[in-house]
């Protein structure tokens, strides 16, 4: 299974830096006994692999060599492709370019790079479906897409909508073979108009498609901003010991998810890819 990682965005919430915001040095990890600084997007490679993915693809703009340098070629387990986003034309455009490497019958699943969440191993809930969503419950999520359910099923994303209907909101999300090529044919039907995958997938739902949402979130926090990193910091901090990071790239193992009992209210604005 591919995960896929949209890296392409300017990150402008968090700027000046002087490399890319998926670089970010969030928390710690160690490497052969010493603590070093982790970078935000190795949060999400670690769950990516926990969730079954063995190959991922970053989808990153011609500025972002320094992603490249940093990771390499394989993380952990898991081998790494790059494919080029021209512009940073938003999450449907980047999930999609990944189909210059994503073989036709292999499933894939989405995360975003500036974010941390638990349960660390929370992609293990998410069923072998056409479309599938890993949500979390947060306390604004007028700032991000928020899923509301039928039951197990999407019946609407409403997408950084005032008064949303549903406080929980999708985190991460994974496609079948089929389901990523079903939606990346509407997404060309459409004119490659969508710039926000649930404006997309609520076309998707319109046209007989079904997706499925997973409350298996339990603390989710985007790191774009600065009260988004403060928050992610004191999270990491809360959930130290057990849950510690691990330096995949280097041949460490991850340990086994450990829920914790947080509540999410540290983003303060949408994450974007």
């Amino acid at each position: 299974m591919w995960g896929i990682v949209p890296a392409a965005g300017h990150g402008s919430r968090i700027q000046p830096l002087a490399f890319s915001k998926e670089l970010l040095p969030v928390g710690s990890r160690r490497d052969d006994g010493t603590e070093r600084p982790c970078a935000v997007s190795e949060y999400l490679l670690e769950r990516l692999i926990l969730g079954g993915a063995d190959k991922i693809c970053f989808v990153i703009s011609s500025g972002k060599s320094d992603i490249l340098e940093y990771f390499g070629d394989h993380y952990g387990s898991a081998q790494l492709a790059y494919v080029v986003q021209p512009d940073a034309s938003g999450l449907c455009d980047a999930v999609f370019r990944a189909g210059t490497v994503v073989g036709h019958d292999e499933d894939v699943v989405v995360g975003l790079p500036d974010t941390v969440w638990f349960p660390k191993a929370a992609l293990q809930a998410l069923p072998d479906a056409e479309l599938s969503f890993l949500l979390f419950p947060v306390e604004r999520p007028e700032f991000f897409d928020a899923v509301v359910l039928d039951g197990d099923n999407v019946r609407e994303i409403q997408v950084k909508q005032p008064d949303p209907a549903s406080r929980w909101i999708w985190g991460a999300f994974r496609m079948s073979a089929t389901g990523f090529r079903q939606l990346h044919a509407l997404w060309i039907d459409r004119d490659k108009q969508d710039e926000y995958f649930g404006t997309l997938v609520n076309a998707y739902l319109q046209a007989g498609g079904t997706g499925i949402g997973i409350k298996a979130g339990e603390s989710y926090v985007d790191v774009g901003t600065v009260d988004g990193y403060r928050t992610a910091m004191a999270l990491l901090a809360e959930s130290s010991g057990a849950d510690a990071r691990s330096r995949l790239r280097a041949g460490g193992s991850t340990d086994g998810a450990r829920s914790i009992a947080a509540t999410n209210n540290g983003a303060t604005d949408g994450a974007t890819a």
